[in-house]
């Protein structure tokens, strides 16, 4: 494997992949290409599979780190999730493991926020949401914690967006917005008003958010279209009038769902659009989550076979 672009970071990474690759042999090297728009291009070392002998290219996209890169190097990079949806879960035990208050795991997964997100977007996921307030937190947190996330996220919205527009990311949200206090509700209207002309990743916050009630706030919207325009006994319900309705109808639905802290479950998150996503489940508590294991879990995405209910042709499988 040759590199371009020189920089240490690389040449690492190179080692890295290419220790013992000769054991594997026969092996091909092709030279890389200049560095061009933001990337550093491998020449990456492939094996003759058959006589055509295929050659691969991976570019690295800038700002990784050199464990992310090393991760993405191994990806299909024209195979990524076209939506990524995240339970960041473990603010409190992070913290209670070090004897601290749960406000200071909330604090620390604000960076765990900003370094999944930007390494979501160098890497070209078009859309990534993270599920950040449920419905259910009013009801089931002090009220004085609720009082500090609400204060932390309209600090995250005025700190953050500089980042989100370095990165050309563009802020939405889903969920009883509505609900919301004034204050928070204002800094969020400015927050997607300032990337709203942003064309890369879509950033989609869930706040005050619950699946059960988007699905009970989209049949009430469809009701009353329907009552709006003639009355309900003509009304036919689908899937895909149900999907017009929804909080995500600006999404695609997800492919890939990541749960943080080890819990197998999805607590009422995204119920109706992650029915055939693939769920990766990591013991790591959110503020210890970064970009590199964002990296694993599309790996781990990669390796499976996606059926949609129907089957694979391997030669007789099930």
């Amino acid at each position: 494997m040759v590199a371009a672009c020189g920089s240490s970071t690389t040449r690492k990474l190179l080692q890295s992949v290419t220790k013992g690759a000769a054991q594997s042999g026969p092996f091909h090297f092709r030279e890389p290409a200049e560095s061009t728009g933001g990337t550093c291009e491998l020449g990456i070392l492939t094996r003759a599979l058959n006589p055509k002998e295929m050659a691969v290219s991976t570019h690295i996209p800038e700002g990784l780190d050199r464990k992310e890169a090393e991760v993405f190097a191994k990806l299909d990079a024209s195979s990524l999730p076209r939506h990524i949806a995240i339970i960041m879960d473990g603010n409190g035990r992070w913290a209670r493991k070090r004897h601290l208050p749960r406000i200071a795991g909330h604090r620390a997964g604000v960076k765990a926020v900003r370094n999944t997100v930007e390494t979501a977007a160098r890497i070209g996921v078009p859309a990534l949401t993270l599920y950040a307030f449920s419905a259910e937190n009013w009801k089931r947190r002090p009220k004085t914690e609720v009082d500090f996330l609400m204060n932390l996220l309209r600090k995250y919205l005025k700190d953050e967006v500089p980042t989100l527009n370095k990165n050309n990311i563009r802020l939405r949200y889903i969920g009883r917005k509505h609900e919301l206090p004034q204050e928070v509700q204002e800094r969020m209207a400015w927050a997607a008003e300032e990337t709203s002309e942003n064309t890369g990743m879509t950033l989609t916050l869930a706040l005050n958010y619950g699946a059960r009630t988007e699905l009970v706030d989209a049949f009430k919207d469809i009701v009353e279209a329907a009552m709006s325009n003639g009355g309900i006994e003509h009304l036919e319900i689908s899937e895909e009038l149900i999907d017009k309705h929804l909080y995500t109808k600006h999404l695609p639905d997800p492919d890939l769902v990541i749960r943080t802290s080890g819990e197998m479950r999805l607590s009422n998150f995204l119920l109706w659009q992650v029915a055939y996503a693939e769920i990766y489940v990591t013991e790591h508590l959110w503020p210890e989550f970064r970009g590199r294991h964002l990296l694993e879990a599309i790996a781990s995405y990669q390796k499976r076979e996606r059926r949609y209910g129907g089957l694979i042709d391997n030669g007789g499988g099930n």
